[in-house]
């Protein structure tokens, strides 16, 4: 369409003189001004001149592990759309097994020139990670956030769930149902959120019922991310008679509910499963699933404005951003079943 001057000066409430000049590039008109021009040209259907369109500031790298476990495509959906609101273009590298590290993949997107870097449960989260990976990348100017894993041995912004809370929720949830023997279904030891997680967990156990750190102890199972992992871990602690299985993460606790089945047991009739991350469609299964809720969205945008302030050059605090997460109860926890509990 031909942009007739007189129809977007009226919709834009300005001059004819001012659209053209708006239109034409030319200096003297104020932002807001400019900014009413082309609005009125989106509003009336026309095109943009090439030269007025909104270019891109620059490419922003994000690094995630797979996609297997939905809340990583659910934070990398956030973070994408809250870049590119900011004129940004997101640049998904994805972490798979046997595939590209993440030192390659951080190096594959510095040659490419991004402005910055957000790493998800990167090696930042691993205890045994060597975190000078992260001084070298500063040392080349490019500005990083960091999700899900804090190190004090990395000067640059975090952002995470609350996972001691978290824990203290389930496991208050879960007592308040009748539940005392509670498991815990949570991944390998050498991560932070791990680690958190256990220690939130005990502290519930011990206000709870008084448990020692010791004791709680074997009510703690280690396994994988996966619905698999979920479904072993959860074996083990059915069979040390839990009556209620807290996981790490919704694929674990989906593993936790089919464990359950394989023994006979109703979910949540005979045993109590919750999750970890709400995840997109966990409101669907069978039962729907009682979770712990990651603040997703407040993440994902405090990490990019924390990102885009260091590439502004006015770095955000290096410390850590902690979010509450929230506890949504459905259908999978219900009141404790009778000592006389017998598989169905």
């Amino acid at each position: 369409m031909t942009a007739r001057l007189s129809d977007i000066a009226a919709q834009a409430g300005v001059s004819e003189a001012t659209v053209s000049r708006v239109l034409n590039g030319k200096a003297g008109v104020a932002a807001a001004t400019r900014e009413s021009v082309l609005a009125a040209l989106d509003v009336l259907g026309y095109e943009r001149p090439v030269r007025l369109r909104q270019r891109s500031a620059g490419l922003v790298g994000l690094i995630t592990p797979e996609l297997d476990n939905p809340i990583f495509p659910a934070l990398a959906q956030v973070i994408g759309q809250a870049l590119t609101r900011q004129g940004y273009t997101p640049v998904l590298a994805t972490q798979t097994p046997g595939g590209s590290t993440e030192d390659e993949l951080t190096d594959m997107l510095v040659e490419r020139g991004v402005a910055g870097i957000i790493f998800v449960s990167g090696l930042h989260a691993d205890t045994t990670a060597d975190m000078t990976r992260y001084d070298q990348l500063r040392g080349k100017g490019v500005p990083y956030v960091l999700l899900n894993g804090f190190s004090p041995k990395v000067q640059a912004p975090f952002v995470s769930p609350d996972d001691r809370a978290a824990m203290r929720l389930a496991v208050t949830h879960l007592a308040a149902l009748g539940h005392t023997r509670i498991g815990l279904a949570v991944g390998p030891k050498r991560f932070v959120p791990v680690l958190r997680k256990i220690e939130g967990f005990q502290q519930g156990m011990a206000e709870r019922f008084g448990l020692s750190s010791e004791e709680s102890e074997e009510l703690i199972q280690h396994s994988l991310y996966t619905l698999e992992g979920g479904q072993a871990a959860a074996g083990a602690l059915l069979s040390r008679g839990c009556t209620a299985v807290v996981c790490a993460s919704d694929m674990m606790a989906l593993g936790a509910i089919r464990a359950a089945r394989q023994q006979g047991l109703d979910v949540p009739r005979d045993v109590s499963v919750v999750g970890f991350d709400d995840s997109p469609l966990i409101a669907f299964t069978d039962p729907p699933l009682t979770t712990i809720r990651q603040p997703v969205q407040a993440m994902g945008q405090a990490a990019v404005r924390a990102l885009l302030e260091e590439v502004g050059g006015t770095p955000a605090p290096h410390s850590e951003f902690v979010f509450m997460p929230e506890l949504v109860v459905r259908g999978s926890t219900a009141s404790a079943p009778s000592p006389a509990r017998t598989p169905s």
